[in-house]
Formats: structure tokens, sequence, C-alpha cells
């Protein structure tokens, strides 16, 4: 079993893969070094004396710089690094692209086949509250509904509760319409009721011609301040829509057809070497298929975000990268906040030292696939390929972007473990064995083995059949404990 790994060869650090006790001897690249510290599983190990102020390189990018000389075998952490990362910066565009590993198989997926050409995984229906005043009728509904139709052939009954809809302003205003839009819209839904109040400034016949074409056997409207029995009235729409959902069927779907969310969340030491790689490498075996995967989280772009622009297939997508990242920056400075307060205490416990080094091992899971589009946050997705979408790098509201995007399922890395489920299936793939083993009612795949003797290739083969299942109808972990939530994006002040 593999005991450290240097990830780039013109690293200067080590990363262990178990833990070590000061005095031990390692050998890296021939060369023996004696410990002069415990450092822990995922951490990092200097390979060479580093001066005051030298960088810090791992994945073969600098990660930081020293704060003060550090000796080889030292242990190499947030106690003696700091960032280089700087503010808004002017960019150049250098296109490098690289060739796919992958050849098309030719793969399907048993989907639902919407009026309007789109694919969806799911067929269940859903109740989108414009406004978080009538979450608590919206449950009241679907429970009632479920006790007097006991309906049968759906995937699922869900309602995503939020707390917006009113007292907002401008963009928060226009965010929150756009996101449950998106979400009414999505085709893992076979059939949607909106849910409205009636005074609340995302209004019910705004936000219906905000929709554009929409299938109206499928999504229906209702205002409870117009209507006496609010909850008669809201089941025998859903009976409408029950009649027409539950007559769907799966077909055999191109894999060119699946769109699939690129996150991750509680990232360690391991993120950059075991699962981040692993999505990356799906990523571009998805995108040689024909299909689709976007990548948000700008803030943890920062550090590496020129490698992405250097992909970018025009000189107009690099632009547009360039606006992601700089703008998301003028965010943070805008609100007098630090841009680079990251990473979290829990991603500086699992070994990540500066926003650079998680920014490179958060990129990875972009593969090597040319940036073909960069999206708005509650933009929807218009090109086959790469994409990268606007959105914070807080997990619920990053995957509920995802989701809005057009996104069929979200492949989620983490070295930590977290339980949440957003409107479309998130599949949590485990950094470390560890975590899998101890938390398997959240880790749907384990991209531990990668670490140890398990090939990327073999790890593929297993991913791919994991996310085929799943797309075929296979619960995610989440999706059986009912954990389905939504966040939307906020800014502005609140009335």
């Amino acid at each position: 079993m593999k005991e450290l790994i240097k990830i780039n060869s013109r690293d200067n650090v080590v990363i262990a893969l178990r833990n070590f006790t000061a005095g031990e001897t390692i050998t890296v690249d021939g060369n023996s070094i004696t410990l002069l510290n415990d450092v822990e599983k995922g951490h990092k190990i200097a390979l060479t004396d580093i001066p005051e102020g030298g960088d810090i390189t791992k994945y073969g990018y600098p990660i930081g710089k020293a704060t003060q000389p550090i000796k080889v075998g030292e242990y190499v952490h947030v106690h003696n690094v700091r960032t280089k990362l700087g503010e808004v910066f002017d960019y150049t565009y250098n296109p490098h692209f690289s060739e796919l590993p992958h050849e098309n198989k030719h793969l399907t997926f048993n989907g639902y086949r919407r009026k309007n050409g789109e694919v969806g995984i799911r067929n269940e229906i859903w109740i989108v509250p414009t406004v978080g005043c009538v979450n608590g009728i919206a449950e009241q509904i679907i429970r009632e509904f479920k006790a007097e139709v006991n309906p049968t052939g759906i995937d699922g009954m869900e309602v995503f509760k939020h707390n917006y809809g009113c007292s907002q302003l401008g963009d928060d205003h226009v965010n929150t319409r756009k996101i449950l839009g998106d979400i009414a819209m999505h085709p893992n839904a076979g059939g949607v009721l909106v849910l409205g109040l009636g005074c609340e400034n995302n209004k019910i016949d705004e936000f219906a011609e905000s929709l554009g074409d929409y299938d109206k056997s499928r999504i229906k409207f209702m205002s409870t301040q117009k209507v006496q029995d609010e909850v008669a009235d809201a089941i025998a729409l859903l009976k409408e829509i029950y009649a027409e959902v539950s007559q769907d069927v799966r077909e055999a779907v191109p894999l060119s057809e699946l769109k699939v969310g690129l996150k991750c969340g509680g990232s360690d030491g391991l993120s950059g070497i075991t699962a981040n790689p692993l999505v990356g490498y799906f990523s571009d075996f998805l995108i040689s298929q024909g299909g689709t995967t976007t990548l948000t989280e700008v803030p943890e772009m920062f550090g590496a975000e020129t490698i992405l622009m250097d992909r970018c297939i025009t000189e107009e997508v690099f632009d547009k990268t360039v606006h992601l990242i700089n703008d998301f920056k003028q965010y943070f400075i805008d609100l007098k906040q630090p841009i680079y307060e990251n990473p979290s205490p829990g991603n500086k416990a699992g070994g990540i030292t500066t926003l650079e080094d998680k920014s490179l091992g958060c990129t990875q899971k972009g593969g090597i696939a040319t940036v073909v589009d960069v999206l708005k946050y509650g933009e929807r997705l218009h090109t086959k390929g790469l994409n990268l979408l606007s959105s914070p790098g807080n997990d619920l509201v990053s995957t509920t972007a995802l989701g809005a995007s057009g996104c069929h399922m979200v492949l989620f890395t983490t070295g930590r473990g977290t339980p949440f489920g957003s409107f479309i299936p998130t599949l949590k793939i485990s950094t470390n064995s560890e975590l899998a083993k101890n938390k398997p009612h959240w880790i749907d795949y384990n991209a531990g083995p990668l670490s140890e003797d398990k090939t990327f290739d073999e790890g593929l083969e297993e991913l791919v059949a994991k996310i085929i299942r799943i797309a075929n109808g296979e619960k995610a972990n989440h999706e059986k404990a009912g954990f389905r939530e939504i966040a939307i994006f906020k800014s502005g002040v609140t009335l």
C-alpha cells in the first residue's frame, strides 16, 4: 500500500497517505528524509529546504509561500505557509487544448423523454412555492394528496421549501424567480404545481410568463388567497398532473443527453489525489460521449483560474471566464470581505493549507476538457461539453444552481462527509476509505482505494456504471433518506 504521493515531478512537498511520527525515515525520488515532526494523513512534508518567501509547490504549481525557513522533512501547513494570491487581475488568453483519452462507447441510460425534447432521469411531481409563506400548506397538500390518492407509477413527490419570494429587491428578486423557474422547468419533474400566496412580489402571473413555452398539462398554478379551500383545490390540480405523469415510461437514451454537475465539499488532503481527479476523468469521459458537465464554486477557482482560462475554446469564452472570476472577487470587495477567507477549518484539518491548494485540487473535477461556455447564476445550459457556472462555494447554494442550470445529477466529492441532498440526485464520492466505512449511509461511491491499489481506469468503470444506475432510477443515499433541499443565492437587503 502506498504511504506517500508526490503529485507532480515539480513539487517540493509530498503528501502523507498515513499518519507519520517524528524521527521516521521516508524515501522519495531516491532520497532518504528524516521527519522532523508528526504528520497526519493528507498533510504535507517538505522534500527540500525552502527559504522564507520561497514557493510551496504542489500539483506542479505554487500553492503559497513560506512564512519562515522550512527544513527538509518538516511539516508544511498553515503555521509556516500563506497564500500568494492578490486581488482583481488582468489576464491574457494563452489557449492550450488537450485531446481527451476516451473513445465513444455509445452507452445509453433509461430516461424520460419530455415533450420539448429534453430528458429526465426522475419522474416526480413537485410543488414549487413562489414564496416561503406557503411552505407549510405545500407540505399539507402533499400529505393529504398521498392519503387520498396513494400515487403509484411515479418516482416521488416533493415540495422545495425556501425563505424567499417576497421582501426582496434587485438581483435577489431576479435570482429567486430564475432559480424557481428553472426548477419548475426541470426535466426530472414530470409535473409541477406552482403554489403562490397572492400578495408576494414574486407574482404568480409574472412567474408563469417568465417560463416561456411550457407544457400546460404538466405545470399548473394556484394562488392560495384566491380560493376558499386551498388544499382541496390544489389536490384537484395535482390529480390532473398525476393523470399525465403516471403514464410516463422510461426509454433508452444516448449517454450524450446526460448533464452532470461537479461539486465538492468538506475537502481533505486526498481530495486532489483521489475523488476530484476521478470525477475529472469521468467528466472527460462523458464529454467524449457527447455529454455535458458543469463546474462551479467560483471562489474555489481562485488560484487555479488561469488553467481554466487557457482551456477556453474561444477568446469570447475566455473573456466570460475573466468576468466570472473578477466579478466574484469584486463581490467580496464590495462587501468589504477578504477574498481569500478560505479554506474552512475542516479543510485545514484535512491537510489543505491555502486557497491555491484547495483550488488546484477542486478544479481537477473539470478534467482536461476544453471549456465551451460560461453561465451566469440561474442561466440554463446551452452547449454540450465542459461549462463553468457562476455560484458560490456554499454546498446547498451551488448544488441548487447546478440543478437549476439543467444538470440531471451532481457528483459531490467529500473528504469529511455530508448527508444533504439537493432537488436532483447528489452522489457523494468519498476521498478516503475511512469515511466510506464510517458513513456508508451518506457515501454513494468510495474513491479512497485510488490512493491504495486501484487504477483510475478501474475507478472510472465502476463510477460510470454507478452513474448509469442512478440515471436509470436507482436512488442516491440522500434520496433514500428523504433529504431534498434547495438554497437560493442572496446578496442584498431584506425589506
